[in-house]
């Protein structure tokens, strides 16, 4: 860690909180969200596509407004995106919660989704300041089990609020949220960036740096990984909710409790690649989990072809294959994530932003596709995430096994 960094940043118990919070806001908008989903379509007289779009709108705007608050970062620091990211985040959220229409709700999505990319890519970029590669795939895996344990309440919390009071104060939770989290992030968090870059912003330069970033091998095979992850991820949980409360007929308050299960896989996953990362390389830990990934898309999608029906067909049998998937998410989202940018520790801030525009542009060709594909809710999540483990196969046996992260970050260091 660089020793010029203030004394309050150092703090990593600190830091893995504030990260953990600030990459939360992702499922938190999110997961939180999608039991109120079915409720606000039916409020609203919305259709399949618009309710859809609420998310794609959302993911779109966060992945594409990384690509400005990337360089943005890098030129001004971490510190003054965050705040500003958690202040427009928490006045959309607001405005979520009092929309007169659908239309309206997708605008404020689409601005919530906005605010959501200042906050994550700088938590990302954050760790590269801080920390060289392998330490920070510890410390990004530490920050994700924190972001799991957030999941685990995210659904069963929007769930109660639904049943209880209704869609919009499910929505309302988020302002209190951001709130909390900007509160720490001005009291806790000094600026982390050391050597800004005033070229950042500028057309010649940023081009160029974008090409050098999208050139790199290590980019490539590892930002490819975390997307294709996230692909299988965002499947499940925009037709989770159509596959469990309307075509099986389950409470809320249930669904609440399967998505729990998907959590606490997710954060079992990201303790074993802590495990992992002290034992074998990130290359032989990731090609493991793409395994596993494969194993468990081609299971879901036996289930959705020929469960339906049998005495044994059930929601728990549709999570037995998802639970799999996401304990191989625990290992792909940190190595991923944190092995992306590692080449460039002068630019994290564009490398992170890079690496979310891509998984938000793969979530939006998804979620688009889904909302036409919804006739059959459990066939549509199996093709999506069947696609995404074959595509995390191949990534791992033939890019990110044979790509080693920089040679300065040696996995004694995640001691």
């Amino acid at each position: 860690m660089n020793s010029t960094v203030p004394s309050r940043s150092r703090s990593q118990a600190m830091m893995v909180l504030l990260l953990a919070l600030l990459l939360g806001l992702q499922p938190v908008t999110t997961d939180l969200y999608l039991p109120a989903l079915p409720a606000l379509t039916q409020s609203f007289g919305a259709s399949m596509v618009q309710a859809q779009l609420t998310l794609t709108a959302l993911l779109l705007a966060f992945g594409t407004s990384q690509l400005v608050w990337g360089p943005l970062s890098d030129k001004w620091g971490r510190r003054p995106v965050l705040l500003g990211g958690v202040a427009v985040y928490t006045a959309s959220a607001i405005a979520c919660a009092l929309a007169p229409d659908i239309e309206t709700l997708i605008a404020a999505r689409t601005l919530q989704g906005v605010a959501m990319g200042a906050c994550v890519m700088a938590a990302r970029a954050v760790i590269r300041d801080l920390y060289e590669p392998v330490q920070g795939a510890k410390v990004m895996s530490q920050a994700l089990s924190g972001l799991g344990v957030i999941a685990c309440t995210c659904v069963p919390v929007g769930g109660f609020l639904t049943d209880l009071l209704g869609w919009r104060w499910a929505l309302s939770s988020l302002v209190l949220f951001a709130l909390l989290t900007g509160v720490l992030i001005y009291v806790y968090f000094d600026e982390s960036l050391q050597q800004r870059n005033p070229d950042a912003l500028q057309a010649k330069s940023l081009w160029t740096a974008v090409k050098h970033i999208f050139r790199n091998p290590t980019f490539q095979a590892y930002s490819a990984l975390s997307t294709a992850s996230f692909a299988g991820l965002f499947t499940f949980l925009a037709t989770s909710s159509f596959v469990f409360t309307q075509s099986m007929g389950l409470s809320k308050t249930v669904y609440g409790l399967l998505m729990f299960s998907m959590s606490l896989s997710y954060i079992i996953g990201t303790f074993i690649c802590r495990w992992l990362l002290l034992r074998i390389s990130v290359q032989i830990c990731v090609y493991w989990a793409s395994l596993v990934s494969l194993f468990a898309g081609v299971l879901l999608l036996l289930i959705a072809y020929l469960g339906p029906g049998q005495p044994w067909f059930g929601a728990w049998a549709v999570m037995l294959p998802v639970n799999i998937f996401l304990l191989a998410h625990g290992v792909h989202q940190p190595c991923g994530q944190s092995g992306c940018i590692a080449p460039f520790p002068e630019m994290a801030g564009t490398a992170s932003a890079l690496n979310g525009f891509s998984m938000m542009v793969v979530a939006f060709v998804l979620g688009t596709w889904l909302g036409t594909h919804m006739t059959d809710p459990l066939l549509a999540m199996a093709q999506g995430i069947m696609l995404a483990s074959l595509s995390l196969a191949l990534i791992g046996s033939f890019a990110v096994r044979k790509i080693p992260l920089p040679q300065a970050a040696h996995p004694a260091l995640a001691k």
